[in-house]
């Protein structure tokens, strides 16, 4: 896929938006509200990106960009860091709601049937995810099972549900689930 070129005030606006939908849901947040905490006449949102579609479409383009860059940086480059501590850091990435996820994972389920090829970024980045996660397995132990890696990212995506509930999460499990590796 070819990278995203957006003009600097594009590139705000997306910003906005991503935090607009981040806080308030996709369908709580339309152009107009868009176009008012922008400060931008509604011709140059729609000249920026058409519809309300392709805007959420960029919006989780970037943000995968940003979180891929974070994983990348946690499992290429720390090199001293143990696959269990990169596995860790993996795990309390995603399951900040205030972090980077949370907009790819709120995705999965307010716009699969109104935005398909936004919803499509989601779960290309979620499968990207957990390849890395089994990349990150296998240095514990070459028999793990993609299904081990799936297990992982079901972890991670149960503790944002539970952090939406009652904000306290047992990272109990993800210690359990670790030490059978480690």
């Amino acid at each position: 896929m070819p990278k995203i070129v957006l003009p600097t005030r594009a590139l705000q606006v997306v910003n906005k938006a991503i935090e607009l939908f981040h806080y308030n849901g996709f369908h709580l947040v339309g152009i107009d509200r868009l176009v008012k905490e922008c400060e931008i006449p509604k011709a140059t949102f729609y000249n920026y990106f058409h519809s309300k579609e392709r805007l959420i479409e960029i919006c989780l383009i970037v943000q995968k960009e940003r979180l891929k860059e974070k994983v990348v940086s946690v499992v290429e480059y720390d090199r001293d860091v143990s696959a269990i501590d990169k596995l860790k850091k993996l795990y309390l990435l995603h399951t900040d709601l205030d972090g980077l996820y949370y907009l790819l994972f709120k995705a999965i389920f307010e716009i699969k049937l109104t935005q398909p090829k936004a919803y499509q970024t989601a779960v290309r980045y979620r499968t990207w995810l957990t390849n890395e996660i089994y990349s990150q397995l296998r240095a514990l132990n070459p028999d793990v099972s993609f299904t081990d890696a799936k297990l992982f990212l079901y972890m991670i995506e149960g503790a944002v549900i539970q952090r939406l509930s009652s904000d306290e999460v047992d990272e109990r499990v993800l210690e359990v689930f670790l030490k059978g590796w480690g």
